[in-house]
């Protein structure tokens, strides 16, 4: 009997109106997609930028959902069954001013039971990779009981070709730039590859019971 499929959102966490996280997406779907294929994964695209989700404006916190009470606004509903019916993530993080964006905290801090347990990659981009924007998803997510790969990708944006625009000034303008994309593929696919054959044994472990709320 062949193992049942699982599915994996890979999300794009990036919210402005110009970005390139999409783009970075994309890239990281290419890498990992014949692992997944191989292993009865199944890829979904989500885009945060979609939900348009404000600054949390329900009455019930996360944490007494959906014990205690329930979602009522149509963007919290709509993104929390996204979130609860796949049983794992890849976040495409951007890093702005050495941190999370607040659009991808805010998103994070959105839903609580449907995260927990479950495994996630943590994967940033940025100027110098999202290291910081990295530490502290690592830090947020694990202490909301996820369950975050090892291996946490950062991705650098390359200085251009010589004479060219640097890329990190193509991505304000919303392009990503070829030499990112050229330097990531051949320089961080394995460790892309790397962290999602990490998520790939955490889907197959059962996870530890995670105690209900107080």
């Amino acid at each position: 009997m062949s193992a049942p499929t699982k599915s994996v959102a890979i999300v794009t966490m990036s919210t402005r109106a110009v970005r390139i996280g999409p783009a970075v997406t994309e890239i990281v779907k290419e890498i990992i997609a014949p692992e997944a294929a191989a292993n009865s994964i199944t890829l979904s695209d989500v885009d945060l930028a979609t939900f348009k989700l404000p600054v949390f404006d329900e009455v019930t916190v996360p944490g007494m959902i959906p014990d205690r009470g329930s979602f009522a606004l149509p963007h919290s509903l709509a993104w929390s069954a996204e979130i609860k019916r796949h049983d794992g993530y890849v976040l495409v993080i951007p890093e702005y001013n050495y941190g999370l964006a607040g659009g991808t905290k805010n998103a994070i801090d959105y839903l609580l039971h449907e995260w927990r347990g479950k495994p996630v990659v943590v994967l940033t981009y940025g100027i110098k990779g999202g290291e910081f924007a990295s530490d502290q998803a690592n830090h947020v997510l694990g202490m909301m009981k996820l369950r975050v790969a090892k291996t946490r990708p950062q991705l650098v944006l390359a200085a251009g070709a010589e004479g060219g625009t640097p890329d990190m000034f193509l991505a304000i303008a919303g392009q990503l730039g070829e030499a990112s994309k050229e330097s990531w593929l051949k320089e961080k696919s394995e460790e892309i590859k790397t962290a999602f054959a990490e998520l790939r044994e955490l889907l197959d472990q059962e996870p530890e019971e995670v105690k209900p709320h107080a």
